[in-house]
C-alpha cells in the first residue's frame, strides 16, 4: 500500500555519505535517485515558447520556484498518457505538503485535435493545478526535438493515433533537468525520488 512519504524518510537510506553528496547534487546526482534516469548532465527543454490555455506565452523559466514535471502526449491517447497523469495525481498525494511545489506540465503532440479548450479540460479533470502547453505544428516538433521526443502519427481507421516517448522529464526549482521517470514505475517510486530532488538539488 502506498503511503505519505517525507523527505527525511528517503534521506535515511542514503546515511552519512549520501548525506555528503547533497552539497554536489549537479555532480553526483546519479547516486542519489533509486528509481529514475539521472538527466543532471543533459540540457533538454530549456528554450521551449509554447502557450498555455488562456494563450500566456510559457518557459521553463515561467515555472521558477516550483519542480516542473513535464511530459508529452494527447488527449485522445488511449492509456499512457491517462495512465501517467493518473500515476502523477498519486504522486502528489504521496508529496504531502511537498506536493503544493509539484508542477505536472503536459505538452500536447496534437495541436491539429487537442485545442486550449481540450486541454484544459483535459489536464483539469485530473487535477485543477496541472496545466497543458500547445503550440504550432512547427513549434511542437522544435520542442519534441529539444527534449528528445520522437512521435509519429499513425493510421487509426478514418482517423489516427499517436505513437511518442513516455518519459516524464523532471527540473528542479532552479530549471535544471534532473530526472526521467520511465512509465513503468509506480507512484511511491516516482515520489522517492522527487522528495530527493527537492531535499539535495535546491
Amino acid at each position: 500500500m502506498n503511503k505519505m512519504i517525507n523527505r527525511r524518510d528517503v534521506l535515511k537510506g542514503f546515511g552519512i555519505f549520501g548525506l555528503g553528496l547533497a552539497a554536489g547534487c549537479d555532480d553526483r546526482g546519479a547516486q542519489l535517485y533509486k528509481y529514475g534516469k539521472d538527466l543532471s548532465n543533459q540540457i533538454l527543454g530549456r528554450t521551449f515558447k509554447l502557450q498555455d490555455s488562456d494563450g500566456n506565452l510559457k518557459t521553463l523559466s515561467s515555472y521558477r520556484g516550483m519542480m516542473p514535471m513535464v511530459f508529452f502526449g494527447f488527449t485522445q491517447c488511449p492509456a499512457v498518457c491517462p495512465t501517467t497523469l493518473a500515476r502523477a495525481v498519486k504522486i502528489k498525494k504521496l508529496l504531502g505538503k511537498d506536493g503544493d511545489q509539484f508542477q505536472v506540465i503536459f505538452i500536447t503532440l496534437d495541436p491539429e485535435r487537442d485545442t486550449p479548450e481540450i486541454l484544459d479540460a483535459y489536464v483539469k479533470s485530473f487535477d485543477p493545478s496541472f496545466v497543458a502547453l500547445h503550440g504550432t505544428l512547427e513549434a511542437t516538433a522544435a520542442t519534441a526535438k529539444e527534449f528528445n521526443v520522437i512521435y509519429k502519427k499513425v493510421p487509426a481507421g478514418s482517423s489516427y493515433t499517436i505513437s511518442h516517448t513516455s518519459t516524464s522529464y523532471v527540473y528542479d526549482y532552479s530549471g535544471n533537468l534532473r530526472l526521467g521517470l520511465s512509465l513503468s514505475l509506480t507512484a511511491q517510486e516516482c515520489a522517492e525520488d522527487l522528495l530527493t530532488v527537492m531535499e539535495v538539488c535546491n
